[in-house]
């Protein structure tokens, strides 16, 4: 199985990009993993939120891979703790899907109907945190779970 984290917006943090750099190669030694960006939309005071959101939706579906099976990563999901999300992870490889996107949206969130295609929807937190550190959050607990699922030390040493 393939895993792709896939962003609305760039990054425009050094720091930020060494801790990804730093997970992505870690990751890679389990399931190939690989970051994605596409660009947000422009806003301008003629677009409302939701005409973002719809613009952003479009770039996200182009973006997707054929077949694959979509996760959102928004305020609105299921919050899981580190090992819940490593079993969760665990089946989600044994189904036999080839390749599992995790989407972080815009500024605005994500469209509703992107919501309802999606395959699910987690939460890392409910407190808001900028789209660069949650780069770096999921990073870290895709390895986590990673970690976890092998009986590997990191999980308790962080």
């Amino acid at each position: 199985m393939k895993i792709t984290l896939l962003v609305v917006g760039k990054n425009k943090e050094k720091y930020v990009q060494e801790a990804l750099n730093d997970y992505e190669k870690r990751i890679n030694r389990y399931v190939p993993f690989r970051i994605s960006e596409v660009s947000p939309a422009k806003s301008s005071p003629k677009l409302s939120i939701r005409e973002i959101q719809q613009k952003e939706a479009q770039s996200i579906r182009k973006a997707l891979p054929t077949g694959a099976r979509v996760v959102l990563l928004d305020e609105k999901g299921r919050q899981r703790p580190s090992e819940d999300f490593a079993r969760w992870m665990q089946k989600q490889m044994s189904s036999g899907i080839q390749h599992l996107v995790f989407v972080i949206g815009g500024a605005y969130g994500f469209a509703e109907g992107l919501r309802q295609e999606a395959s699910g929807m987690i939460s890392l937190s409910k407190m808001t945190m900028s789209h660069q550190v949650v780069r770096v959050m999921f990073a870290e607990q895709l390895y986590r779970a990673f970690t976890i699922l092998n009986g590997e030390p990191y999980h308790h040493g962080g």
